[in-house]
């Protein structure tokens, strides 16, 4: 079980501290650095991935678990790459544990299978019959990023 660091001189940004204290979440290592590796890339993570660039810092049930608790709190958004792999992002600040205002279009690369959030093109209003309850849109654009084109031009 990892302790807590609310006690220990603070190193990490500051805004992932209060990030996880305004989601009433413990602020401990692994959380804090799951929250800066994602925020470094400019594409969704894959959980094998984030394994991998943090080593042995963090075991495979602990990574697993804090992903969850960030997906269930509005703090990450889960997309599927083309291969079915489970990728994550940073969600809008506007998102929260009851309701995820992530409503935006996901670019994937058929080229390297990178996924980009394009925050920039919101998804119209979708009006759905009486009784009927949205939980979540996703709409994934598909094509070759900047780089994946550069490279075949």
């Amino acid at each position: 079980m990892f302790k807590a660091i609310d006690t220990e001189p603070v190193v990490a940004n500051e805004k992932f501290v209060r990030l996880l204290r305004k989601n009433k979440l413990k602020v401990t290592q692994p959380r804090l650095s799951v929250l800066q590796i994602i925020s470094d890339k400019d594409t969704a993570i894959s959980q094998p991935e984030l394994e991998k660039l943090l080593g042995n810092e963090i075991d495979r049930v602990t990574l697993y678990r804090v992903l969850a608790t960030f997906e269930e709190k509005g703090i990450l958004h889960k997309i599927f790459d083309l291969h079915g792999t489970a990728t994550y992002a940073l969600c809008s600040t506007e998102c929260d544990e009851h309701h995820h205002h992530d409503q935006h279009v996901h670019f994937i690369c058929s080229i390297c299978n990178s996924i980009y959030c394009l925050e920039d093109i919101k998804l119209p209003k979708i009006n759905l019959p009486e009784g009927y309850q949205l939980d979540s849109v996703g709409i994934n654009a598909v094509g070759r990023c900047a780089q994946c084109k550069a490279l075949a031009e």
